[in-house]
């Protein structure tokens, strides 16, 4: 890696430590893993002794500024210190680091427990929200004081004092759970790797893949190409490598990732650790009363029963595995026609692409060079300009992780808005996907202040090559449009409650609604002339390249939609029927078999790398992609009615959506936007997956 700042090591001082300082965004270069631990002990005992205090002089008549405000002071301070630690974690990792860090989940998990089981604490926020002062909060304030009063209840601050130790073991063991399969995922993807010497074994990908992959292996001392699992690298293999066998090798590797399966079976395996998160997950659930960790997940969600859920799903299945198994029999018939005549799951992406190409006359590879990430950025960024009113402005001098990282402000009629990092390609000891983190969260401080937001935004994407700049593909234009949409989401919103504000407090099944609704100007004529042009001769996207991407737009539409019901019914089904005597596995096979329409070979373990919900916050909850791209779409209709520029629709859904945060219910947000309750014929006629589109 070009930088790392965890290189130079030095005796810590807790007054010198960097985490324990005042900054305004964080001072990353001198972080080092040994600053960690001390400065986490630190600001623990600091709070503890300060709410012991705040719960003295709060008893009798609480007030928001003695209580909430107070207890959002103490919840900043740990924050500012937690959000770059974790953050480095993610795209720095290193072994000092990550030990630091894991020694402190525990630490972090224990205090979470204790303030959710403070029976004086709970009792303060019951007589605020009975006070006369109640009366007078706003909508937001309102929002805050019900969602905490529940979220006590979500705790186990009923539960007797045995169960309520019981509970808190778990969490904590739960936290150190998720780290573990982050960990063994992210060492495991790191494990394999290809050296290859010669480069006709590498025909059929291209010169950027190949010159990506030839930096790789000299950036190890290694000649010729060097394929690992990291996503683009996958990705190009997949895609364009003429040799099945070089294919099915890698798709091997990749699918088997953290496993007992494939080339390093039983290294960094991960199926163990999720046994037992699920075990603990659902007996959380059952200490709180609730018949399965799915019925808790939606406790605090959108959606009102498993139930709901489940019949959203497979109805969502019911109407587009037609159009899957259309798409795959079409696929089939083509790779027979190319001499395969016996599909599998390693030859998808490659036929698909050749599908593509002869049926379109079209491919990504093409497209790429028409979207240079500078131009990307700047029409990204000029068409958020024309519908919310703000002004972007790339910023220097400021501290970074790494070299490529890049610092934006967000301003509004020359005001300071927020800011946001932009930390975009893939490399080594950086985890994979795509993701917004908040790292300030806007907010009213007790002395009056008002404090701005500062959001991460994080992506893995093919970097610059030589002199050549980083050229998108459509489909990373289009996932660098969704993870924008949660960074406006965090930063413009106007409630200057914590506890409200951005992100915080919304619904985790509504909270990708902002992000996928950013998406459909990626597919708009006006917005790709925006955000195209050759990064040789700046040319525009031709006319003619433009009608085919279009035309292509919905190309295998009902094959990806059954994957991510795949995905979110599994998801679901493991979390609702826990217990049922059924493995991981023969809980997958089971909705494999209702909703797929390509099965994989035995050996894939797709669960084992399935991050999301079991390291990250989508247990039970892997269907809000869906459930808010039907928000999403329904909410983009408006614009198709009233001009996809329209500046008063686009301050219309900032007002309503962007700016209210978590301050109501997403289903009174969306309704104040679009006057009516969401439909699903958007969705589905975006997708061509509705006998209209048909």
């Amino acid at each position: 890696m070009a930088s790392n700042p965890f290189r130079y090591r030095c005796p810590i001082v807790t007054a010198n430590n960097p985490l324990l300082q005042a900054f305004d965004l964080p001072p990353y270069s001198v972080i080092r893993p040994e600053h960690v631990e001390p400065a986490v002990d630190t600001l623990l005992a600091e709070n503890r002794a300060a709410i012991t205090e705040l719960l003295k002089q709060q008893s009798g008549t609480p007030s928001w500024s003695g209580l909430v405000l107070a207890l959002d002071e103490l919840n900043d301070r740990l924050g500012r210190a937690w959000s770059p630690v974790s953050h480095l974690n993610a795209v720095c990792n290193n072994a000092e680091l990550r030990a630091a860090y894991e020694a402190s989940l525990p630490k972090l998990s224990e205090y979470s427990t204790e303030l959710g089981h403070n029976r004086v604490l709970y009792e303060a926020y019951q007589a605020l929200a009975a006070s006369p002062e109640a009366a007078t909060f706003d909508v937001a304030q309102q929002t805050i004081l019900e969602h905490s009063l529940r979220d006590f209840h979500l705790s186990g601050i009923d539960l007797p004092e045995l169960e309520k130790q019981r509970f808190g073991a778990i969490q904590s063991k739960l936290s150190e759970l998720g780290s573990r399969f982050s960990n063994q995922l992210l060492d495991a993807t790191q494990a394999w790797s290809k050296q290859v010497s010669s480069e006709a074994a590498l025909a059929g990908l291209t010169d950027s893949a190949k010159a990506q992959m030839q930096q790789a292996a000299e950036a190890k001392g290694l000649d010729g190409w060097l394929i690992s699992l990291e996503f683009p690298s996958y990705f190009a293999v997949m895609t364009y490598a003429d040799d099945r066998a070089l294919r099915e090798e890698v798709y091997a590797a990749y699918c088997t990732r953290a496993s007992d399966q494939g080339p390093n079976a039983g290294q960094h395996d991960n199926s163990p650790v999720m046994l037992e998160i699920l075990a603990l997950r659902q007996e959380l659930a059952k200490l709180l009363g609730f018949a399965s960790y799915a019925e808790l997940s939606l406790a605090s969600k959108m959606a009102e029963s498993t139930d709901q859920v489940l019949h959203f799903l497979r109805d969502l299945a019911v109407r587009s595995k037609p159009f899957a198994a259309q798409d795959l029999a079409e696929l089939q018939a083509f790779a027979a026609e190319q001499g395969c005549s016996d599909l599998q799951s390693w030859d998808v992406g490659y036929y698909s692409e050749k599908l593509r190409e002869q049926r379109y006359s079209i491919s990504q590879e093409i497209l790429r060079a028409y979207f240079p990430i500078d131009k990307v950025l700047s029409g990204l960024f000029a068409i958020v300009e024309k519908l919310y009113g703000i002004q972007i402005e790339e910023l220097s001098g400021f501290d970074a992780w790494h070299p490529d990282v890049r610092l934006f402000e967000i301003k509004e009629h020359g005001e300071h808005v927020g800011r946001f990092f932009f930390d975009l390609y893939a490399r080594a000891n950086k985890r994979g996907g795509a993701w917004m983190d908040g790292a300030r969260d806007k907010r009213r401080d007790a002395a009056g202040r008002l404090i701005s937001p500062v959001a991460n935004l994080v992506c893995n994407f093919t970097p610059a090559v030589g002199d050549k700049p980083a050229l998108l593909s459509h489909d990373e234009v289009t996932t660098l449009f969704h993870e924008f949409g949660h960074g406006l989401h965090h930063l413009l919103t106007r409630v200057e409650h914590a506890g409200a504000s951005g992100i915080n407090g919304v619904a985790w099944d509504a909270v990708e609604l902002p992000s996928q609704f950013m998406e459909n100007w990626c597919w708009e004529p006006e917005g790709l002339a925006l955000i195209s042009g050759h990064y040789q001769t700046g040319d525009a996207l031709p006319q003619n390249l433009l009608d085919k991407m279009l035309a292509a737009k919905n190309f295998q539409s009902g094959l990806m939609m059954v994957r991510q019901l795949e995905f979110s019914l599994f998801d679901f089904e493991l979390h609702a029927t826990h217990g049922d005597g059924r493995d991981v596995l023969e809980v997958l096979e089971s909705i494999r078999a209702e909703v797929s329409v390509l099965r994989p070979p035995a050996y894939n373990r797709f669960p084992n790398s399935f991050a999301h919900i079991f390291a990250g916050g989508y247990a039970a909850g892997y269907y809000s992609y869906k459930w808010a791209e039907v928000l999403s779409a329904d909410a983009f209709s408006r614009f198709e009615e009233e001009g996809v520029f329209n500046s008063d629709t686009g301050r219309a859904f900032r007002e309503a959506i962007l700016a209210r945060g978590g301050s109501q219910e997403p289903m009174l947000l969306f309704v104040d936007f679009r006057g009516r309750e969401p439909r699903i014929d958007a969705l589905l006629r975006h997708l061509g997956l509705s006998q209209e589109a048909a």
